[in-house]
């Protein structure tokens, strides 16, 4: 009788294991994600029990034409099917780097089928690529020919421990050079990982190194925000970055760069030589770009200021100098990088302006690092 029941129940767990392949089959016959051929995506998700679905994405949900000033979310009811999927088809999209989430119940979640995602803000979206861009194209790997490091240093100028991202390149292992270093700094709502995340910079340098499009060269990518206080779990809402923007005044990682300076050499073999070292970043990590350049005259000679928060303060103190400054042409802090440029040339120091559409995002600040990348460390502008 024992046995029985065994047997019994061995087929009530087989039928169920059965019963949930099957459902897991049913699932995953449509891939989450199909690219058309006439540019648009295809979003498929599977809840046969949700009354309503909505797609909310930083793409175009409508068949206009628009010059994107910052990446708002935009929300579009999904169409439904009789298998128990959701549907949703955008129209032809540019090829860049999109974010995406779903929301039943008035509750946004990431694509549960799309392991690739990243966390802004106070929520996490899904990631989709739409290539067909050179910059977009390079910001896809498989997997790194270089080497990513994380380590803290003690910052003395707030005493906290700070992170920081360090990116090698191939022939670092190979090599017992010295290596030029390029720090890259984050906006304010980012931490030592926003670059690497939204920006795509690691993927990007990597393969513009493999194509020798770029010198090879140690990249970092530390945590500047005041008192650390956007960390790896927890990011602030906008408003809340807001009330803490007069906190970046206090210069609290510019205070601490030789902390970090002095932590990379003793790890990694970079170079003390300025022509060999560039610092940049996006906003208000612009505006730390030019301190850092200020208050670190011998440390630098290439500086790139990307949609830049700049005033008379960061304005440079030696003549032995080159800046890139990029801007979008609506974006808010196009009249400071025209100003900047404007006060540099009356000075008679030498810079590259790219403007370009758009306005005070992640799809410009992507294309000034591919652009800014591939000009370092071939000559010194700053010696011609």
């Amino acid at each position: 009788m024992k046995n029985q029941k065994w047997i019994y129940r061995a087929i009530v767990i087989l039928f169920l294991q059965m019963a949930f392949l099957a459902s897991w089959a049913q699932q995953n016959d449509r891939i989450p994600l199909r690219y058309n051929s006439d540019g648009s995506v295809t979003f498929s998700y599977y809840n046969p029990e949700a009354r309503k679905v909505k797609l909310h994405c930083d793409c175009s949900t409508r068949r206009v034409q628009s010059v994107v000033k910052r990446e708002s979310m935009h929300s579009v009811r999904m169409r439904r099917g009789a298998d128990g999927y959701w549907e949703y088809t955008t129209p032809p999209l540019a090829p860049e780097i999109y974010t995406y989430q779903y929301s039943t119940k008035g509750k946004p979640f990431p694509d549960p089928w799309n392991a690739d995602s990243v966390r802004i803000l106070t929520s996490k979206r899904t990631v989709f690529v739409v290539q067909g861009a050179p910059h977009v194209d390079l910001c896809v790997c498989d997997s790194l020919c270089g080497h990513l490091d994380t380590l803290t240093y003690l910052s003395s100028a707030d005493n906290v421990r700070r992170s920081v991202v360090v990116y090698t390149p191939p022939s670092y292992e190979i090599s017992d050079t010295e290596f030029p270093v390029l720090f890259l700094l984050h906006g304010i709502n980012g931490n030592e990982n926003a670059w690497m995340d939204r920006g795509r910079a690691v993927c990007m340098l990597d393969n513009l190194i493999r194509q020798q499009r770029a010198v090879p060269m140690v990249l970092v990518m530390p945590d500047a925000t005041p008192n650390c206080m956007v960390d790896k779990k927890y990011q602030l809402s906008m408003l809340r970055n807001l009330l803490h923007y007069r906190s970046w005044d206090k210069m609290e990682f510019e205070r601490s760069f030789p902390d970090l300076n002095s932590t990379l050499k003793a790890k990694y073999r970079i170079s003390d030589d300025a022509d060999l070292r560039a610092v940049a970043g996006l906003s208000a990590g612009a505006k730390q770009s030019a301190n850092l350049k200020r208050m670190y005259d011998t440390s630098f000679t290439v500086v790139g200021l990307f949609s830049p928060v700049v005033h008379r303060r960061q304005l440079p103190v030696s003549h032995k100098v080159y800046y890139w400054v990029g801007s979008g042409k609506v974006d808010i802090f196009q009249p400071q990088a025209n100003w900047f440029c404007h006060r540099l040339q009356r000075r008679q120091l030498p810079f590259t302006r790219c403007s370009t559409v758009g306005g005070h995002t992640w799809r410009n600040w992507r294309y000034y690092f591919y652009e800014f990348t591939q000009t370092l460390f071939r000559k010194s502008p700053a010696k011609q």
